[in-house]
């Protein structure tokens, strides 16, 4: 289906900061918007607002004065509904009650005409129940901007349960073509990337409320091993605890209580005591001023003779360290007709990358006396650090040559507890594993669930084609050890990615 015309009048209704954000997308990309409010002068407000930000461009020399008065030109207040009868697409951004937006819906199918699209930005409410009880349902969808609506490029497009095609088709285009990267979805709690996202912020909170290692630790290694832009507490910190929590919330008591979405305590006391984030000043870090910040716990500079490294099997993804180090002068001897998993030992002390056991258990199934995990690494050719762990006969000079070892190869080393999974490793699986059952339930397609995560929240990589390239048969293999740790069904691995795993297949061709 054909994006709507430049011509075709947009209605917003919200004047807050997304929907004023939304209104300015649209008005850029040459519509003529109507925004309404119900708080009276709210919606001008909103466009002065909307022209403070622009210019802010224009003194920045990004952009020309004339430019953002043509674009605020477009923008039009409206005092009531009524006056969005004409409009083309109305996007509501109002509070999100469900009882409000039926009201508001209802209200909006008896005004306007009957090919007005009539799309909700909801982030958490199903769109099957916001169009429950209209006429036409059919021309009822999701349009789910991320904040800020004018920067974050992803949106979207989820169709309810009575939702025409062609409606959802013709959103998608639009969205397209106002610059955006439009998804599609079904109407399920968190759509795509509430939902998928949530392993990201519940296996951090478990690692610290384990004291696997404290949460700067987990940042940097979320950032400088994983890739991610931020991690999982200094973001909970930005979005504001008080929202984490309550999407957390909203989801777990959507899915009927399944651990997998499971709320965190140690989330809710910050909520509790007032420490939201970055708006209250405190949350995981102290924001006030003269607060003292918080650097990560890596390990002091270690002295050690380095033997030679010799580097067993195919070494697929870890390739990188083996390069490193002869990059790095050390003497390295490569075995690659050795079966098996790869391995790289310093001695009698064996290193390998963590595949979801604790060392202490892999040392005792693998007879092997010292065995030191390394965590996985987005890339080890550009990683800046890494996380390991030490199975209980790594005594002190065999735990510093390994921490020589990587340093020597230019990485920050964080030794956490024998923790399954270390970091960033148990992140990925998790964020892959929520992806692919979201594919399974038809809630989006293995692309538009990556390039949600991608271009909403700013992963490195999408989950599935993460999983891809790790092989689905070792994430399947991670997420079944850690569920063997652990005991829980929080971590059961979904049937698509284990029948995947087992006929060898991917979920990008």
């Amino acid at each position: 289906m054909p994006a709507l015309a430049t011509s075709d009048i947009i209605a917003v209704i919200g004047a807050g900061a997304m929907g004023a954000g939304i209104a300015q997308v649209a008005a850029q990309a040459g519509h003529p918007v109507r925004l309404y409010d119900n708080r009276d002068g709210a919606a001008q407000a909103g466009i002065d607002g909307v022209r403070r930000q622009l210019e802010k461009r224009v003194a920045k020399g990004k952009m020309a004065q004339a430019d953002v008065d043509a674009i605020v030109s477009r923008m039009t207040p409206a005092a009531t509904l009524a006056e969005l009868a004409d409009s083309r697409l109305v996007v509501e951004a109002i509070v999100e009650n469900l009882e409000v937006k039926r009201s508001v819906f209802a209200e909006l199918e008896a005004i306007c005409g009957p090919d007005t699209l009539l799309t909700s930005n909801t982030s958490s409410l199903s769109i099957t129940s916001i169009a429950a009880g209209l006429e036409r349902p059919e021309r009822v969808a999701g349009l789910h901007f991320f904040n800020p609506a004018p920067v974050m490029k992803l949106v979207e497009v989820i169709s309810g349960l009575a939702t025409d095609a062609e409606v959802a088709e013709t959103l998608y285009a639009t969205a397209a073509a106002w610059g955006k990267v439009p998804v599609h979805a079904s109407s399920t709690p968190g759509f795509i990337v509430n939902r998928v996202a949530r392993p990201f912020y519940a296996e951090g909170l478990r690692l610290m409320q384990e004291g696997a290692a404290a949460p700067a630790t987990l940042d940097a290694l979320l950032r400088q091993a994983g890739g991610f832009r931020m991690g999982p507490f200094e973001l909970m910190d930005l979005i504001g605890h008080d929202v984490n929590y309550a999407v957390t919330r909203s989801v777990f008591d959507a899915y009927y209580g399944d651990t997998r979405f499971e709320p965190s305590l140690v989330q809710l006391a910050l909520v509790e005591a007032g420490r939201l984030g970055r708006k209250s000043g405190q949350g995981f870090y102290d924001y006030r001023e003269g607060a003292t910040s918080v650097a990560p716990d890596f390990a002091p500079a270690a002295e050690a003779a380095l033997p030679p490294l010799v580097a067993e099997g195919q070494l697929g993804a870890i390739a990188p360290l083996v390069t490193r180090a002869e990059a790095a002068g050390l003497e390295v001897v490569r075995r690659e007709s050795i079966s098996g998993e790869a391995r790289l030992r310093l001695d009698g002390l064996t290193l390998a990358l963590s595949d979801g056991r604790c060392a202490a258990e892999r040392a005792r199934d693998e007879g092997l006396e010292a065995l030191v995990l390394f965590d996985l690494c987005l890339d080890y050719e550009t990683a800046s650090a890494i996380a390991l762990a030490a199975s209980p006969g790594v005594y002190a000079e065999a735990r510093t040559l390994a921490t020589a070892f990587f340093q020597r190869l230019g990485l920050d080393v964080a030794w956490l507890t024998d923790t399954p999974g270390l970091a960033v490793l148990r992140t990925v699986a998790m964020l892959a594993n929520e992806a692919a059952d979201a594919v399974l339930q038809g809630v989006c397609s293995a692309r538009d669930g990556d390039l949600a995560m991608q271009a909403g929240v700013n992963y490195p990589r999408g989950p599935l084609a993460w999983a891809d390239a790790l092989g689905l048969a070792f994430v399947h293999r991670t997420l079944t050890h850690l569920q063997q740790s652990y005991g829980e069904e929080r971590y059961r691995a979904s049937f698509l990615l284990r029948r995947k795993a087992l006929a060898e297949e991917t979920f990008h061709v």
